[in-house]
């Protein structure tokens, strides 16, 4: 016999979310082949089959939070059996949605089967919920738009889909009304995640802060001229990336995680890209930045980011950062400070641009565009001298942003 357990897909993963069951009780499965699909704390993904067998002995249904290593079903070879108390006889139910009311048996009605005509439940992404709908109202998932994140089909899919209606927008969860003038709205799986997530660092990692404002006519300019030649789009964005990557070259003590007894420096630059999604905030990662022109980092950067918000990355370009970047430049802020995204040592917060009036060298008065950046250091890795001639190298490097483009 063959356990089916919940895979760790990361080193920080504890536990995932069965999405969906691919395959049923008694159906025969090689090795490899897709059993279902989970949700762990950065992606969906495809949950394989560790043998080859016959599935049983299932003993969690949909919706569920494993944790890592939980067994959740089993894949039997010939002449096998489910040894005796086979996961203590407990099985994981699916949650139900306030206002649904639990099925009597996962198994459709002998019914229900006369009544609909058969439904395709393939390999299509369509929230448990929405299968079971389906199934009731014999409406087939196949050509249905999703509204749900990532274009998941969801229940008001298949409810439109029955009654003839056009799908609804997207709409965020709605709220739980708690009393006059209060709601109250669940939270998500990857925001939860990240209020864990950031409440441990902030517990663990003494962070400190250093700010320097940066002149960035020249790189205005420099983007400008680009966008002048159509020589291709390049950001701000994307201009801090490659200033960030050589100055974490520059200096690899920042560049660098704590390790308990030691300090581990990495070998190559990670950037992690923080970007908003319409479930939380996620980080994809441009790897091997240090060694990216320009011009990569921004195709690269701009296909990480549209395929985080179509919920379209792999796990490995959701893990394995080195040093992070968290840009509001879009949002209007003036200045704000970021939580370190552990186990990095460092995330840097970039602000908007502004215009401002300076003092030249020759005491005259100038209007130039200026941008605060803020770092956040893991105080037990960079000192703080260290910390401000990291930020100060990023700052020289953006204000000479010819050096950017070798």
């Amino acid at each position: 016999m063959t356990e089916v357990i919940m895979p760790k897909m990361g080193d920080a993963m504890e536990e995932g979310v069965l999405l969906e069951w691919l395959k049923k009780e008694g159906d025969s499965v090689k090795s490899g082949e897709v059993l279902g699909t989970i949700q762990t704390d950065k992606a969906t993904l495809e949950l394989e089959a560790p043998g080859t067998g016959t599935l049983a002995g299932v003993l969690v249904q949909p919706g569920a939070t494993v944790p890592v290593g939980k067994p959740m079903a089993a894949l039997l070879k010939s002449g096998e059996s489910l040894p005796a108390g086979w996961g203590s006889g407990e099985r994981v139910a699916e949650p139900v949605a306030v206002g649904v009311a639990a099925p009597a048996s996962s198994a459709p009605t002998q019914a229900a089967a006369v009544m609909h005509p058969p439904v395709d439940l393939g390999r299509i992404k369509a929230s448990p919920l929405a299968r079971k709908v389906a199934e009731q109202l014999g409406v087939s998932l196949t050509g249905l738009t999703g509204t749900g994140p990532g274009g998941r089909i969801v229940e008001k899919d298949v409810q439109a889909a029955a009654s003839g209606a056009p799908p609804a927008r997207p709409q965020p969860a709605a709220p739980i009304l708690v009393g006059t003038g209060d709601r109250k709205v669940s939270l998500t799986r990857l925001r939860a995640i990240t209020a864990q997530r950031t409440l441990q660092a902030k517990q663990q990692a003494p962070h400190y802060y250093v700010t320097v404002e940066a002149d960035v006519e020249k790189l205005l300019g420099l983007k400008e001229m680009f966008e002048e030649e159509e020589s291709g789009k390049v950001s701000i964005n994307d201009f801090v990336v490659k200033a960030c990557a050589l100055a974490l070259i520059d200096l690899p003590e920042v560049n660098a995680t704590f390790s308990g007894d030691s300090v581990t420096e990495f070998g190559a630059v990670h950037i992690g890209i923080a970007a908003a999604v319409d479930e939380g905030l996620t980080v994809p990662v441009l790897r091997n930045a240090g060694s990216m022109t320009l011009r990569q980092i921004a195709e690269h950067t701009r296909d990480l980011v549209k395929r985080a918000r179509e919920n379209k990355l792999s796990l490995d370009e959701l893990t394995g950062s080195t040093f992070s970047i968290s840009n509001m430049g879009m949002l209007e802020v003036d200045n704000f400070i970021a939580i370190i995204n552990q186990p990095n040592a460092a995330i840097l917060a970039v602000s908007s641009v502004r215009k401002k009036v300076v003092p030249t060298d020759e005491d005259e008065l100038e209007i130039r565009r200026r941008m605060n950046l803020t770092c956040s250091f893991d105080h037990r890795v960079v000192d703080g001298a260290r910390g401000a001639v990291f930020l100060n190298k990023v700052r020289e490097y953006l204000e000479n942003p010819t050096r950017l483009l070798a």
